[in-house]
């Protein structure tokens, strides 16, 4: 079913108040989730606030705070995210990381102790817009194998990359394994089975059942270069934030533990370089505009297709499972 997008904001806005999120705090957190929706990737969108609301009212989660911030460096900002909602203590350590960018040029945050921050894209092209540069790292439950291996050992450790160019910046936001753990729930949630190479179930055999996948691992992408990259990833959040490596991390993807996973956010302000803007505008549109191997998919650079389906979904909706809308609309009537 389809439904308008500032429905959707206002419900899952009006959830978050009803369990004593501030209103600024439970508008930013829905507008995420919403945001996701529109882009093309339910895994992080409205799938996850029933179990946002679960970790509220068991006191996992706290909406009422932004998280306690302490410069232990001139550019590196120590975050306790005090059990906060990760949308407000991210982009509270982003405001505070901006006041110091004139004076150091760049700047970085490293947090622990907040919940899950959810699309890495929505800070990264979020500060693109501004004119920085940003590099979000973020960690997670051990749900990837490593290459070679079938154990869960590592998390799906995702990686956004903004870069300001012009309306249309270059907003790059990849999980270090072939799909996130969201994208196989999403698939479970549609009864409908994953493609191969996706996972391996319990006993370490390759599955295309979401369910059995869940018990499993998820393979890391490119093989040996993307374990590389998630374990890079794993080392350094884990190094700056003091956060707990993924065999030992627990609340993102339940309601009975805290989130003890550890996020990073690097932010760059190119007028310290010796880059310029109109440049790289220019080489991205050149990139547009190269010839296509097939004449009817003409080439994108990265985050060009969240937005061109965020325009899409703005006019005509977002299409949402109906037991999911049945479900908040459930615990909106509770």
């Amino acid at each position: 079913m389809k439904i308008m997008p500032d429905q959707l904001r206002r419900l899952a806005t009006a959830l978050l108040e009803s369990r004593g999120v501030e209103p600024q705090a439970a508008a930013l957190q829905a507008d995420l989730l919403v945001e996701a929706e529109l882009r093309g990737l339910p895994s992080h969108g409205l799938q996850r606030l029933p179990l946002l609301l679960s970790r509220l009212e068991k006191g996992l989660a706290n909406g009422r705070v932004q998280g306690a911030c302490r410069w232990s460096r001139q550019a590196f900002l120590d975050v306790d995210g005090e059990r906060g909602l990760g949308p407000v203590v991210l982009m509270n350590a982003m405001r505070r990381l901006k006041q110091n960018l004139p004076d150091t040029g760049i700047a970085v945050a490293a947090i622990r102790n907040a919940n899950h921050i959810g699309m890495l894209a929505y800070y990264a092209e979020a500060a693109a817009r501004d004119g920085l540069v940003a590099i979000v790292l973020s960690t997670s439950e051990a749900l990837v194998h490593p290459f070679g291996g079938t154990e869960a050992m590592l998390g799906t450790n995702p990686i956004a990359i903004g870069v300001p160019a012009g309306d249309r910046p270059f907003v790059l936001d990849l999980a270090t394994s072939v799909v996130s753990m969201g994208k196989i729930r999403n698939h479970a949630l549609r009864g409908v089975p994953i493609p191969p190479g996706w996972a391996v179930d319990a006993d370490g055999r390759p599955t295309l059942d979401p369910v059995a996948a869940q018990g499993g691992a998820i393979a890391p992408f490119g093989g040996a270069k993307g374990y590389g990259l998630g374990l890079a990833v794993e080392l350094l959040v884990a190094a700056l934030a003091g956060s707990a490596l993924s065999p030992d991390v627990h609340g993102t993807l339940d309601d009975h533990h805290p989130a003890n996973k550890g996020d990073l956010l690097v932010l760059i302000d190119p007028a310290a370089g010796a880059g310029a803007a109109p440049a790289l505008t220019a080489y991205l549109d050149s990139l547009r505009l190269s010839r296509p191997f097939d004449a009817a998919r003409p080439v994108a650079v990265p985050g060009d297709g969240a937005r061109c389906r965020r325009a899409s979904a703005m006019a005509e909706g977002i299409t949402l499972p109906q037991p999911l809308f049945e479900q908040l609309m459930a615990l909106e009537a509770a």
